[in-house]
């Protein structure tokens, strides 16, 4: 079996008896550097060199690899929108959430698109890259939700440079997770959270690919990645 394919289906089979949100799914969970980085080789079309964290085995996109192909809807501008039509045109800077994540992963991912779209702003590159966050609960993710969420979490959107991307099914939502993304995703019952009727833990993945359409880092525990990481490999990226 596929190595990628493995280790998906070992992460889909345990999803379901893991609360909250989870960390990077590869082989190594995650924890070892690779120690021959800078014996890898530069990745065509890249503009960064190999990170330090070699994420090849992972089930998700990693260094090197084509972005993968998302259309989707974004609900508070009525236009669907692809990850393709910005290839020869911006970076990406991808993420996906819900907003009713109870232990404030989401919101931090968000954060961290957030302060790349300031920086963006601030530094004259705005029309350079795509900010892109995708909602994996379309039930409760509605346009008034997701506009809302927007305004507490300080995302611009009149800089025409974000977009929140909702599928119209829930069904739809894991089927891209999962065969384009490599993440798992299930909806359980939200025993702890008085609340919640249900939650989605899920691994805090960003993801960031050139105008070109090649990947050039993905941060598996993107909740937690320093910003000032996220937003000088962007600034790189854009300013190559």
């Amino acid at each position: 079996m596929n190595r990628r394919l493995w280790l998906r289906s070992i992460a889909a089979s345990s999803v379901a008896t893991t609360a909250g949100c989870l960390d990077t799914l590869s082989s190594d969970e995650g924890q070892a550097d690779d120690s021959a980085g800078s014996e890898r080789k530069h990745a065509d079309g890249a503009v960064l060199g190999p990170p330090e964290q070699d994420l090849s085995e992972s089930s998700h996109p990693s260094y090197g690899d084509d972005v993968p192909s998302v259309e989707l809807p974004n609900p508070l501008t009525g236009e669907t929108v692809s990850t393709d039509q910005f290839e020869n045109d911006r970076a990406i800077l991808m993420t996906f959430f819900y907003t009713s994540c109870p232990d404030g992963m989401c919101p931090a991912l968000i954060l961290r698109l957030r302060r790349a779209q300031e920086a963006a702003a601030a530094n004259g590159y705005g029309d350079d890259v795509q900010l892109l966050a995708m909602t994996f609960d379309p039930e409760r993710d509605t346009e008034d939700a997701l506009r809302t969420f927007a305004d507490q979490q300080g995302v611009n959107l009149e800089a025409g440079n974000w977009d929140f991307l909702r599928p119209k099914r829930y069904e739809t939502a894991k089927e891209i997770l999962t065969d384009q993304i490599g993440l798992p995703l299930k909806k359980i019952d939200a025993e702890k959270y008085d609340s919640l009727e249900y939650q989605f833990p899920h691994y805090n993945l960003i993801l960031l690919a050139n105008e070109r359409g090649i990947v050039e880092r993905v941060y598996p525990r993107g909740a937690t990645v320093e910003i000032s990481r996220v937003v000088d490999d962007l600034e790189t990226v854009v300013s190559a």
